[in-house]
């Protein structure tokens, strides 16, 4: 879960969202959850004065037990949750709206994705492809259909369908996600990039800088130096989301 606050007094907050091969489920106090599907571009969105919003993101194949339908039908789409839930969805903006701080906000948005999660099992070819595609996990996605017991067309067409991406994009996106994480975690400092693109699994440089310019729609310098400006905010911290990330990269 999440939570984004920019304060009453404060100038617009300009917000890059990097594909991170999540489904997310956000509601702004106030107004009417929307699903996120997963993206394949950076999205940029200005965040006005005084907005509270809360969120959900979606471990990789979850998303389609909750939502009742396969992710692969929303890449890069963003749709009002009252598209696949009707009256259902005003009542979640409503009981997000009456919470009394944005914790309480951000619990009931979860409470109500938890109330509409279908109970049955995940697929197990699923979330085993999302384990071994984590940063660190796997070099070559050819080996999944051999670990996983699975041919290369089932494999693909079930992650595809709860993921929404096929395995090779997932495995590039998180691989992005993991030099972000190493990025963070050494306090941004540009200095690094030759060494954190090493540590991040890309074979050079140029290439974690071919990758940023496509997934982040900047060089790595720059996005260096925008992050390190936000996370200089109060309460900016990425700590959470990025800590499954690390664990094949240190």
């Amino acid at each position: 879960m999440w939570i984004q606050r920019v304060a009453a007094g404060s100038e617009p907050y300009r917000h890059r969202t990097i594909p991170h091969g999540g489904v997310e489920l956000q509601c702004e106090i106030g107004g009417h959850p929307r699903v996120v599907g997963p993206q394949t571009v950076p999205r940029l969105e200005t965040v006005a004065p005084g907005t509270t919003a809360v969120g959900i993101r979606f471990r990789l194949g979850a998303a389609p037990s909750v939502l009742g339908m396969p992710a692969s039908e929303l890449v890069d789409l963003t749709i009002g949750a009252d598209e696949l839930w009707g009256p259902a969805a005003e009542r979640i903006g409503e009981q997000v709206a009456s919470a009394a701080t944005p914790e309480e906000a951000a619990a009931a948005l979860e409470a109500a994705a938890f109330a509409r999660a279908a109970e049955i099992a995940p697929d197990p070819v699923v979330a085993g492809a999302a384990a071994l595609l984590l940063p660190g996990r796997t070099e070559d996605v050819a080996s999944l259909p051999t670990e996983l017991y699975v041919s290369e067309r089932t494999l693909r067409r079930r992650v595809q369908a709860a993921i929404g991406l096929p395995p090779k994009v997932v495995h590039r996106m998180l691989r992005f996600q993991g030099f972000l994480a190493l990025a963070h975690g050494r306090g941004g400092d540009p200095a690094e990039l030759a060494m954190l693109a090493a540590e991040a699994g890309y074979a050079d440089q140029s290439h974690l800088t071919r990758e940023c310019l496509r997934l982040a729609g900047l060089s790595p310098r720059a996005l260096m130096q925008e992050s390190l400006e936000h996370c200089r905010r109060p309460g900016h911290d990425h700590a959470v989301s990025y800590a499954p990330l690390l664990d094949g990269l240190v």
